[in-house]
């Protein structure tokens, strides 16, 4: 596919293979690498490249600049095979999910944390960062569905991005915004908040009557 920039890059339904695929995963691994190590200032197509080792002209010719580098790393996320959790509760599941983002945002250096600065400095990157989330969004509805379905939530129409985003906001706050050191008990606590807000139907779909 190609995005609306032009620049060339991989969806799921069209991955390459033999040594396309080797050099597409030894770039991308360079990307994350100089990403997490250098920041978006320090990412260069020529360090790529050389971590990589591969020559320069093949990252041009293929990613063409920095940006485009940038979106497909963020692509080549969509296309991992990852599920959300399944504890068998809603809390578990959120707390799951939390302790999952906290070990992204706290490992040294942290490619998630780089990530989220790179795209206010791409615009391409920061569209295929939203386009990630939404992606990530969708798939964690169905921690939702599955509440619903045990009884843990009202029997109604819920908001689920908005209790997801309620149930992950303070771990992306504390670690991102305020810097604050890790607290192991933090995925619980904000998971348990918004399974007590969600319970007592605060991310109800109210509908206007007609």
């Amino acid at each position: 596919m190609t995005d609306p920039a032009g620049t060339s890059v991989t969806s799921p339904g069209s991955r390459p293979g033999g040594r396309t695929a080797r050099v597409r995963a030894q770039v991308l691994d360079a990307v994350r690498a100089e990403l997490a190590e250098n920041g978006h200032d320090g990412l260069t197509v020529e360090g790529v490249a050389a971590r990589a080792g591969v020559h320069r002209a093949t990252v041009y010719r293929r990613w063409r600049d920095v940006g485009g580098l940038l979106v497909d790393v963020i692509e080549a996320a969509g296309e991992t095979d990852w599920r959300p959790p399944d504890t068998g509760s809603l809390l578990g599941d959120l707390t799951a999910l939390n302790q999952e983002i906290q070990e992204s945002l706290v490992v040294r250096p942290s490619f998630a944390v780089a990530l989220m600065a790179a795209s206010f400095h791409s615009e391409r990157a920061s569209q295929a960062q939203t386009r990630l989330w939404a992606d990530r969004y969708a798939q964690c509805a169905v921690l939702v569905e599955r509440a619903v379905e045990r009884g843990e939530l009202p029997a109604r129409e819920t908001d689920a991005q908005g209790l997801l985003v309620a149930a992950t906001a303070p771990v992306y706050h504390r670690l991102v915004l305020l810097r604050s050191a890790p607290d192991p008990r933090l995925p619980e606590q904000a998971a348990s908040a918004a399974v007590l807000a969600a319970a007592a139907g605060a991310f109800t779909v109210r509908r206007e009557r007609t």
